[in-house]
């Protein structure tokens, strides 16, 4: 057979647009490089992973030409423009020139990636604009993209590393790892040394490194050969080609001359590709994935490399494999025999047969099967020049054309006949002498005067139904018959196509279509002919038979023309002269080809008809398959087709056939079956067997219809296959009812709203139904795509943010949520988390003390608080105002003096100043905590610490400034201390970070000088797990600047950093800072007594919960040893440091079993004194001469321990270490004092501790009530407080003063512990409890009016000094803070304003304090109110050492306790904050919630109701919440109740996404900022609806401009873009004149409907049903042609079967269908009457019964009868004529009696309807009297 002779359609003289806009910049040629390059390349090259399926790879929509022009990335020097078509689209310019670039893909990153690379680096694009680059160590020669990474070439010499001027380690501070790895920092360095040396290994020998991920080193490649693994060092292989879609390789070796293709493949474990690996045991999670390279084929077949490798397609869509060989002027192609796996993952691949064509050059297009995609490659054929310079197609090994160049005159942009000539004259003479740059169907041509024209294989408009039904055949019809169809397509029998002059969309059908028809015409045109008409000789029957068919299978594959052996015809098969057999088999062999053809194109006819948007298409099929049917005698085909579209026999005229018992499948008759009968009895018969057959795009959009009809209405799974015969994919997640299995399935198959508005309406409705059924209460654990389908965006957007799982199989199920949504649903920007400083609300009503003296331009520190999350929490209350005023120490304070004062008075002022600068130094404590994580920084800018103002004013002098005499008072002591709690303040506020800080920005930071200002700034990055993006490099120059405070700050901030690791370089730089660590030979280092008590510390956080036993000793030690230095005033502070060190490294772990439990219980006892200690124990007895000098420092006095000094750190070190443990035997031994003896013996202070001890370990018996606090007191302490109360006063007897001191501190010992009990609980009785006692030690210091103030001991205050009553009120208020925290409870800040505002006027108020005052302001509100505590080992144990009862007495002190432990409390705060925020607006709302709260041993389960904004408890017992309310949809959180701290920032797994959860308004309600009693939702507007659908309707009539609008009410109750498009049409003045009343009524009750109901879809299903039926009856009555089909009836009669399977239990649902049932049924009425009337049917009914003939239509009245009469036949399913002619005569064999037929018609007759059955019962009996 000839091949075909086609025409390249240029488009144009090529130039890269890379040089147009070069010029377009105006750049200087002289000053650019000489040299460029560039490459052209598909726009899904650069696309997401999610686009890359878009909708139209399901064949829904007809395909778009790609006329917008090729991208094109141009090269020149260091810069690289990306152009699309005729415009640039971005710019890049590196640093060094360019040497390769290419795009690729990586398996975590869904973008694709442009990477580029230069002499001593590789830079990585984003499409987003972010840039990785990437140093790189050895030379590299070039790039190569795989499916899964960057494949890297070194070069011969690249074991040698480059120079380059930055180094690796400058260009990136730490390695480099993928942050989604999420590696502990110790870990990580632990193993740094092996990872380092293991990858340095392999990557200095082998010679291709593999980069999977920007952030990644690159990893040395291993070369697999006989089952064993080696690295690939050779470095000879060159590589010529990678495949970015198969894991494909090629490469030629330069010494063995040889080419090579290898299989990229990845293996699980971690392989030693050196015998001198270090062995070290490796965590699986850092052994990364290893690559390796196996060879599958090699050939000596070339000189030199080839010169194009490109993969193509086998003709029946394997992969070939393609070199091409200049030297040789030759294209070798190697068959790839792909094996998949379940998955569709590539598991092999295998050449399988070889063949080579001569060809100067080749480039792969797509021209034959544009829309055909085979696996993961499109449908590639091959565009090779001959040697002889002819242009050829082929595909597969196949010639199919030769192209011909000549200009097209469609492409003639200006003076078409000219150009055309000057282009002619152009291309005379002329040879093509290379090609290049293909995509798709696009190819440049060089000729040989050497200009490059641009130039289409494939003419454009393209039609989108012939590249369907090329794809319907490929994949329907048997290799042999396809192959030979191709052939017939592509010969030169298309000129006058393809010489149009002016194209259009259908050129291509027509040329496709008229292949068919010639066969048709030419082999068919005589009567009816069929297989069975056939003479059946030995000749025909072996053509026939199966063994033909399999081996024209075979010679199709090795090449040898399939035509050849089916069609001796050969070349002459269209020969009128070919007679007898010949014709014979010619005719078999057209028949089987045309039956296939028919069979594979009504598939798709089928499918189409599912498309709205392909109705025309569906047309011009229908004509083509009734040209078929007809040729072949299918009457029933043909009669089918004719039904659909009754103007085909004016197009192509009536044809007879022959009775055929084939029945075409009804995909329609098939989904009606089901709605009505069910799935399992629908006949799978009307499914067409492509439709059934599995990975067949072309009918893919029908496969999903049968798929998720037949999940819906009770098929069975068998894994992917359907008991109806179609597979089916199904995504991830659990399902309860059939709807909800629907849902999955329609996710899995990216079938979104979008695509269900493309479905006929009635198809839609019964998806829909699945749709809402399950909106109300989906299951929690499915895709977000799914909710987005189910329109629960917010499900959706809390799935999408807080699932850890999301990356893992969301690519899988749901890559791109805009596909599942529909385009006009989508809203103009998505919901982000709120910021707390992006809403900043401008307030005007700060309520500052004197604001009109404030300066705005002050920065505060707390400017950022007020948010619009803050003031939905507190609404119009002016709180926060007031924390801000009472915590504000940027500005002078206020002094009252007398106006003209006098020199006492000024003396005065200076007092009264030095009282109030130390509150003024005090406010940073509470400011840290109120502010904490509140805002974030740019790390571009440096951290803006507010002043601390010492000054102050004076109103009586018009605000005249006053400041501290340095000669009447020491300044400098309210400036050091102070200043750092400033800088920590300051650093609290920064929120934690999702990524990492950065190293560079807190050097920005660091000052030139060390001031104390940074060391706080230190100190709060620490206590936020900032600090470990530092190197010890970096701590080393904090510590060499010798400054203490800053000192203090790095090593409590590292050690807070890196909590609990037990970092060993960590661990070395803090017992540097402990003298008695150092060893006898260390040099002598004089550290000051403020570090010591700091490293101590540093060491128990560093090593938390460890109970690690050598740093326990250690710390034992140091409790009883002295500080270096004669400082003996700080000894207890270094006492406590070490027990609080102690506790903290053997937290809750008391009964552990680690072996010197009971010696290490009894020396902490030592310390503590009591009993045992009255007894002489030397802790120096049995100790050896070295320990012995260890101990010469303790604190001794004489032979005693010093139990005053290491007593509070001791017993700390118990209650931490026994913390919750319950152990009555040491709780006991803490004894508290009973006899007055004791009482005299034991410090007052060491009681409070021992009762805090005590309870802590006894933790489950701690009880918010006064008994509980009443039995904590011994009933010596009791009796003598009643005598006291009692006016008993007897010196001799009872010693007042020692029982009131152990009284109070009993009662403050135990407020303590209630406050760390129910820390953050906000537990009322705690609450109340607490207040009680606090106004009772206010009482006793200032008479103020108690309403229960007789159940307290009265006249204490005359037996203790008022400083200790001080001491004791505000522990308690800090403890009821605690309780309190992050509430912002009225009554206790109300106490907190009135203990400030007590200022020193009484003398009594110090700094320690103000402290306790400021503290429990910040604890208060903590976070601005959206923190709050927790109660676990840690929180508890940090809020212990936060609260420890000593108090500074100035800004200086630390005697007892380091100021900066009062920080620690940062450790036990927790972000339990929840704020719901409208998915819709993405604005924060009120909303209710309740919240379930586990059972435990003091209570049942529990609910209670919460407004949002709110703090949840604790994990530990929160169960579940659940959004409830009738105004948003309901949604349930279900927790697991763990006793594991809350979710840190940035947690994937944070079911609460960071403190955000999305709910979404239901229609018809407003929020409950606008409506907070419900007054005003939609349906609250009257009582009865139907008087609400009267109010809408009215509103739409209203012409009134001033009258309230529809579009305005739709917008008040609903968000839903296309409901308020309709309702501002329903209100346009214009549509209601041009549209009658009737209408414009129905659309308001449509309005109404849809938004009453909150389902939009409804909207266009009531719409398209109405306008339907009205255009049906407009026709009828008037005659005006509005359908020339009946297609639509189909989708109507669906609409009614869904609504009977509603009545019938087919479909569930608790409140009805989605649509009116009236509704539903009044068009069925309205229907049924058009029909039946004798206007429609007239005589031509019966006519079609009797003669099987359709009106003619010669007239557009003969039209409307046609139209009609199939109107008819698919309304009452009405079988064709020879079927009722059938069924009449079995009727009368077996009946002789001429009654009416109609009950046997029924029963033959079953899918009938009645209404027919009687009309052809009436026809017969008009037949058999003779009438018709």
């Amino acid at each position: 057979m000839s091949i075909g002779v086609r025409h390249l359609a240029v488009l144009g003289e090529f130039k890269p647009f890379g040089l147009t806009a070069e010029e377009q910049d105006g750049e200087l040629v002289d000053a650019l490089p000489d040299k460029y390059h560039y490459f052209l390349f598909d726009p899904n090259l650069a696309r997401e992973r999610g686009e890359l399926f878009s909708p139209s790879h399901d064949f829904s929509a007809p395909d778009p030409p790609s006329t917008s022009g090729d991208h094109e990335i141009f090269i020149r020097g260091n810069r690289i423009i990306w152009s699309m078509g005729s415009r640039v689209h971005k710019r890049y310019t590196s640093s060094n020139s360019v040497i390769m670039a290419c795009w690729c893909r990586m398996d975590a990153i869904s973008d694709a990636l442009l990477c580029v690379l230069q002499v001593d680096s590789l830079s990585i694009y984003y499409t987003s604009g972010e840039v990785v680059c990437i140093p790189l160590p050895y030379a590299i020669t070039s790039i190569w993209p795989l499916p899964f990474g960057l494949l890297l070439q070194k070069s011969m010499d690249g074991s040698r590393p480059i120079s380059s001027s930055s180094s690796l380690l400058n260009a990136r501070d730490l390695s480099r790892s993928n942050k989604e790895y999420g590696l502990n920092h110790y870990g990580f360095h632990q193993l740094n040394s092996f990872e380092t040396v293991t990858k340095e290994a392999g990557a200095m020998t082998s010679s291709h490194l593999i980069l999977k991920h920007p952030l990644e080193e690159p990893q040395a490649t291993n070369i697999e050969e006989r089952g064993k693994w080696s690295s690939m060092k050779d470095f000879e292989e060159e590589t010529i080609w990678t495949s970015d879609v198969i894991p494909l390789m090629a490469s030629y070796h330069k010494g063995k001359l040889q080419h090579s293709f290898w299989l990229v493949e990845t293996t699980p474990n971690l392989k030693a590709v050196h015998a001198s690996a270090v062995d070290v045991a490796v965590p699986t999670e850092l052994c990364s994935r290893q690559i390796s390279f196996r060879r599958i084929w090699q050939g000596k077949c070339s000189q030199s490399p080839a010169s194009k490798v490109f993969l193509a397609t086998d003709t029946d869509g394997v992969p070939i494999l393609c070199l091409l060989l200049k030297e040789q002027k030759l294209m070798l192609a190697v068959r790839l025999q792909i094996d998949d796996g379940n998955d569709d993952f590539l598991i092999d691949i295998r050449p399988h047969l070889s063949w080579s064509i001569p060809a100067v050059d080749a480039a792969p297009v797509i021209v034959t099967r544009p829309r055909y995609v085979s696996g993961l490659l499109p449908f590639m054929d091959i565009v090779v020049l001959s040697s002889d310079n002819n242009l050829f197609l082929y595909s597969g090994k196949q010639c199919l054309c030769k192209y011909l160049l000549r200009p097209m005159s469609g492409n003639c942009l200006v003076s078409p006949d000219k150009q055309c000539r000057e282009m002619g004259d152009k291309f005379y003479n002329l040879k093509i002498v290379s090609l290049g740059d293909a995509v798709e169907g696009r190819i440049n041509i060089k000729l040989s005067s050497g200009q490059v024209f641009r130039c289409a294989l494939r003419r454009f408009p393209s039609s989108s139904l012939a590249s369907d039904c090329i794809a319907a055949m490929a994949e329907g019809l048997r290799p042999s018959f396809y192959n030979h169809f191709i052939l017939l397509l592509w010969v030169d029998n298309d000129s006058t196509y393809l010489s149009s002059s002016s194209p259009h969309v259908d050129s291509e059908w027509d040329s496709f279509a008229s292949s068919l028809v010639k066969i048709c015409k030419r082999y068919f045109s005589r009567s009816t002919i069929s297989a069975t008409t056939l003479p059946d000789t030995a000749w025909s029957y072996l053509l026939r038979s199966k063994f033909h068919m399999d081996y024209c299978k075979e010679m199709s594959i090795s090449g040898i023309s399939s035509a050849t052996m089916s069609c001796p015809g050969g070349s002459d098969y269209f020969s009128a002269n070919a007679k007898g057999e010949e014709q014979s088999r010619d005719l078999i062999f057209y028949t089987q080809l045309l039956k296939e053809t028919l069979d594979s194109l009504h598939a798709l006819y089928e499918s189409l008809k599912l498309v709205s948007l392909r109705k025309r298409d569906v047309g011009l099929l229908a004509i083509l398959l009734y040209n078929i049917a007809s040729a072949l005698g299918e009457a029933s085909f043909a009669d089918y087709y004719i039904r659909d579209f009754p103007y085909i026999l004016r197009e192509v005229g009536s044809s007879s056939c022959t009775i055929s018992p084939k029945s075409p499948p009804n995909l329609f008759r098939w989904l009606e079956n089901c709605l009505k009968q069910g799935c399992h009895s629908a006949d799978t018969s009307d499914i067409p067997s492509l439709v059934s057959m599995d990975k067949i795009c072309v009918v893919a959009w029908a496969r999903k219809i049968v798929c998720f009809y037949s999940l819906l209405l009770g098929a069975e799974r068998v894994g992917r296959k359907l008991s109806s015969g179609v597979y089916c994919e199904i995504a991830r997640g659990s399902t309860r009812t059939r709807e909800e299995v629907t849902v999955l399935a329609m996710v899995a198959e990216r079938f979104g709203r979008q695509q269900l508005d493309l479905l006929p309406v009635g198809v839609s409705l019964p998806l829909r139904h699945a749709l809402d059924k399950c909106r109300e209460s989906p299951p929690p654990d499915w895709p977000a795509a799914a909710y987005v389908l189910v329109g629960r965006e917010d499900l959706a957007m809390s799935h999408f943010s807080s699932s850890g799982q999301a990356k893992m199989h969301e690519s899988n199920n749901s890559t791109n949520l805009i596909s599942i949504s529909v385009p006009y649903m989508l809203h103009l920007q998505p919901v982000t988390l709120p910021s707390s400083i992006s809403d900043v609300l401008k307030l005007n009503t700060v309520n500052f003390e004197d604001t009109d003296t404030l300066d705005k331009s002050v920065e505060d520190g707390m400017e950022h608080i007020f948010n619009s999350s803050t003031q939905l929490r507190y609404g119009r209350d002016m709180r926060l105002n007031e924390v801000r005023r009472l915590l504000c120490s940027t500005r002078p304070v206020a002094i009252q003096t007398a106006v003209s004062p006098s020199a006492s008075d000024q003396d005065f002022q200076q007092h009264q100043l030095w009282n109030l600068a130390q509150r003024t130094t005090s406010l940073p404590f509470g400011r840290g905590a109120f502010t904490l994580a509140t805002t974030y920084t740019l790390l571009t800018e440096t951290l803006s610490v507010p002043k601390l103002s010492l000054a102050g004013r004076l109103p009586a002098q018009q605000n005249a400034t006053v400041s501290l005499d340095p000669n009447v008072r020491n300044i400098s002591e309210l400036r050091s201390w102070p200043e750092f709690h400033n800088g920590v303040a300051a650093g609290l506020r920064l929120a934690p970070f999702e990524g990492k800080m950065s190293r560079t920005w807190i050097q920005y930071n660091k000052p030139e000088e060390p001031n104390v200002t940074h060391a706080g700034l230190l100190l709060a990055l620490g206590l936020h797990e900032h600090l470990r993006v530092l190197t010890i490099t970096d701590v080393y120059k904090y510590l060499a600047q010798e400054h203490d405070i800053t000192t203090v700050g790095i090593l409590l901030g590292m050690a807070a950093s890196y909590r609990g690791t037990m970092h060993p370089a960590v661990s070395k730089m803090l017992y540097l800072h402990i003298p008695s660590r150092h060893p006898s030979s260390f040099l002598e280092l004089e550290l000051p007594t403020l570090l010591q008590p700091a490293a101590l510390m540093a060491i128990g956080l560093l090593y938390e919960g460890s109970a690690h036993p050598l740093t326990l000793k250690i710390l034992l030690g140091e409790i009883g040893r002295r500080s270096s230095g004669d400082n003996v005033l700080e000894r207890e502070g270094y006492a406590v440091a070490a027990g609080s060190a102690l506790g903290l490294v053997a937290l809750g772990r008391g009964k552990d079993a680690f072996g010197f439990m009971d010696t290490f219980v009894d020396r902490l006892f030592q310390y503590i004194g009591g009993k045992e200690a009255y007894h002489e124990r030397y802790l120096g007895s049995g100790q050896s001469p070295s320990e012995h000098n260890r101990t010469v420092g303790q604190m001794t006095d004489g032979a005693l321990i010093n139990v005053d000094v290491t007593a509070p750190g001791a017993t700390i070190a118990l209650a931490l270490i026994f913390l919750k443990t319950e152990s009555e035997m040491v709780a006991s031994r803490l004894s508290i004092p009973m006899t007055h003896f004791e009482l005299q013996y034991v410090r007052p202070d060491f009681i409070m501790l021992r009762i805090i001890a005590r309870n802590l370990i006894m933790w489950s018996r701690i009880c918010p009530s006064r008994d509980w606090i009443d039995c904590q007191i011994p009933e010596i302490v009791k009796e003598g407080i009643a005598k006291l109360s009692d006016d008993a006063r007897d010196s001799d007897e009872v010693d007042a003063e020692a029982l009131v001191q152990a009284y109070v501190n009993i009662v403050v010992g135990a407020c303590i512990v209630l406050g760390l009990k129910y820390a953050g609980t906000k537990n009322s009785d705690a609450q109340d409890l607490l207040y009680s006692y606090a106004r009772y030690f206010l009482n006793e210091i200032k008479h103020i009016s108690l309403t229960s103030g007789s159940i307290f001991p009265k006249g204490i205050s005359a037996h203790v000094d008022r400083g200790t009553l001080e001491l004791c009120l505000h522990l308690i208020v800090l403890s009821l803070s605690v309780v309190m925290a992050g509430s912002g409870h009225l009554p206790t800040f109300r106490l907190l304003r009135y203990l400030r505002s007590r200022n020193s006027a009484e003398g009594h108020i110090n700094f320690g304090i103000q402290m306790t005052v400021s503290l429990a302001i910040g604890f208060l509100f903590l976070g601005g109110g959206m923190q709050t505590f927790s109660t676990g080992n840690s929180a508890i144990a940090v809020l212990l050492i936060t609260l420890y009862p000593r108090l500074p007495t100035g800004p200086n002190d630390n005697r007892c306790h380091l100021q900066a432990f009062r920080h620690l409390y940062v450790i036990a705060a927790e972000a339990r904050w929840v704020q719901t925020v409208d998915v819709d607006t993405g604005l924060p709302v009120y909303a209710p919630l309740e919240v379930t709260i586990s059972e435990t041993e003091n209570y049942a389960e529990t609910s209670f109701c919460e407004i949002t904004p709110c703090i949840l408890p604790e994990r530990s017992m929160l169960k579940n919440v659940r959004v409830c309310g009738p105004r948003y949809w309901p949604q349930v959180i279900h927790l697991v109740p763990e006793d594991k701290p809350w979710w840190r920032s940035g947690d994937k797994t944070d079911p609460f996404n960071g403190g955000v959860l999305y709910i979404k308004r239901k229609v018809g309600s407003c929020s409950y900022v606008d409506d907070p009693s419900g007054c005003q939702s939609l349906l609250s507007r009257v009582s009865d609806t139907s008087h609400l659908s009267n109010f809408v309707t009215r509103i739409c009539s209203n012409n009134d401009s001033r009258s309230f609008k529809v579009d305005q009410l739709v917008s008040t109750f609903s968000a839903d873009p296309s409901l308020i498009a309709f309702a501002q049409l329903c209100s346009d003045s214009s549509w209601k004149n041009s549209t009658d009343g009737d209408f414009q009524e129905f659309c308001s009750q449509v309005l109404f409907e849809c938004v009453s109901k909150d389902r939009p879809a409804l909207l266009q299903l009531y719409l398209s049903l109405y306008t339907t039926v009205g255009s049906m009856w407009g026709q009828v009555v008037n005659g005006h042609v509005v359908f020339h089909d009946s297609l639509f009836i189909s989708s109507l009669k669906l609409a009614l079967a869904y609504n009977d399977a509603l009545v019938s239990g087919k479909l569930t649902s608790i409140s009805g269908g989605i649509s009116q049932s009236t509704f539903i049924e009044s068009i069925k009425k309205r229907i049924e009457e058009m029909l039946t009337s004798p206007y429609i049917l007239k005589d031509h009914f019966h006519k079609y019964l009797s003669l099987g003939k359709w009106p003619e239509e010669l007239s557009s009245g003969c039209r409307m009868d046609s139209t009609a009469l199939s109107w008819y036949l698919h309304w009452f399913d009405v079988p064709p004529p020879h079927i009722v002619r059938s069924a009449l005569a079995k009727i009368r064999s077996k009946v002789l009696c001429s009654a009416s037929m109609a009950p046997l018609l029924r029963m033959l007759l079953p899918m009938t309807h009645i209404k027919a059955i009687n009309e052809i019962d009436k026809w017969q009996v008009l037949l058999e009297g003779g009438v018709l």
